[in-house]
């Protein structure tokens, strides 16, 4: 192996692209945040509903550099 191939690691990304889920009808949306954050609860507007509703987080999709 070279020693440059030693030295040099892969860094991992600032953020990540989570699925969010509405807790109370099934839909989901992609969000971005960081990866260092907990994961994230908010309110936000349901389509299927056509209510605000809280959406939780369900799973990393992606790393995004």
């Amino acid at each position: 192996m070279r020693l440059t191939q030693i030295l040099l690691k892969k860094s991992k990304s600032k953020d990540i692209l989570v699925l969010m889920e509405s807790v109370v009808s099934g839909h989901k949306y992609i969000q971005r945040r960081e990866r260092l954050s907990e994961k994230l609860e908010l309110f936000k507007y349901d389509p299927y509903i056509q209510q605000t509703c809280l959406y939780r987080e369900r799973k990393k999709v992606v790393s995004i550099k």
